[in-house]
């Protein structure tokens, strides 16, 4: 994802470049002007795709009857690798079939425009290392995991995947008006950590919280957090954390209410918006569609 500031992109990827060059993991290794490159499939150690499988076997599990129906449907399309790191061409082979997108391997996040640019034309960027032992179920910075298993099956969703596109061609622009930090909350509190109410109940289509065991079972089930209906102007104004679990989720009724709140031009809400005041991670605020309100202790990541 490449929605952090400047200076926080500029740390996290010096640092991550470093890493992998330190380790030798990028010997040999063509970094282009996108910050694309190619998987590296021959890096990948056994503990690389025994961490794979277990995050694979784990969520796999514990999923259906948490993640909406349109994310389980499109793990079972691709066919995704159970028991090694999947190979981005296979998986692209029915990702471009079904809606034209493709997976393209990068170190790690990448500069904004880079990422909306991949975005607008229906790439997405996924990193291709994997996390740690000690990093099983959390880590702040994406890793091929969260990236591929949490982010790509919503991509054969058609109308996930127009919003995805609209989203990075948005990007572009909100770079230049100024905007990003309120078009990274609407990222934040949908792509990454969205709920969708069903008909049979709350359900989890956020990269965020499929990716990660705690959470999946967090967002749905702890008295902790608001659930609130989604409303876009809300979203932009509302501050999000990334050193615990959610304080708040948002929940759409549907995709298409998704995609049809984020389709008009952004460039007079930005102005509106602009001046007003901004909410914190866990307030309840007049006019909030109230679906469940928190007890308000804090939540720690574990």
């Amino acid at each position: 994802m490449g929605l952090s500031s400047p200076a926080q992109f500029q740390g996290t990827l010096t640092s991550k470049l470093k890493e992998q060059f330190d380790a030798g993991l990028l010997a040999g290794q063509a970094l282009h002007a996108d910050f694309t490159m190619a998987q590296p499939l021959a890096r990948y150690t056994q503990a690389d795709h025994e961490i794979w499988r277990a995050l694979y076997d784990q969520q796999a599990a514990m999923l259906p009857g948490r993640a909406c129906d349109t994310f389980l449907q499109g793990l079972e399309t691709l066919g995704m690798a159970r028991d090694h790191v999947p190979d981005f061409a296979e998986l692209n082979e029915r990702l471009m079939r079904a809606t034209g997108w493709q997976v393209v391997a990068v170190p790690g996040l990448v500069p904004d425009e880079v990422f909306f640019d991949h975005l607008a034309n229906r790439r997405f960027p996924a990193s291709w290392w994997m996390r740690t032992p000690a990093q099983m179920d959390y880590l702040q910075e994406p890793d091929c995991f969260h990236d591929v298993f949490g982010h790509v099956p919503m991509l054969i969703n058609p109308v996930f995947a127009d919003y995805m596109q609209a989203y990075g061609r948005g990007g572009l622009k909100a770079q230049k008006l100024g905007a990003l930090d309120m078009l990274a909350r609407l990222y934040w509190y949908t792509v990454e950590f969205g709920l969708i109410r069903t008909h049979a109940g709350l359900r989890i289509y956020g990269a965020g919280i499929v990716s990660s065991k705690s959470e999946s079972i967090y967002a749905l089930d702890d008295a902790r957090p608001n659930r609130l209906g989604f409303d876009l102007r809300r979203i932009m104004r509302t501050h999000y954390r990334i050193d615990t679990f959610q304080k708040t989720y948002f929940v759409i009724d549907s995709f298409d209410q998704l995609f049809d709140a984020t389709r008009p031009d952004f460039t007079p809400l930005y102005a509106e918006l602009r001046d007003q005041r901004e909410f914190a991670a866990e307030a309840i605020e007049d006019g909030d569609r109230v679906l469940h309100q928190g007890t308000g202790q804090e939540p720690a990541l574990s």
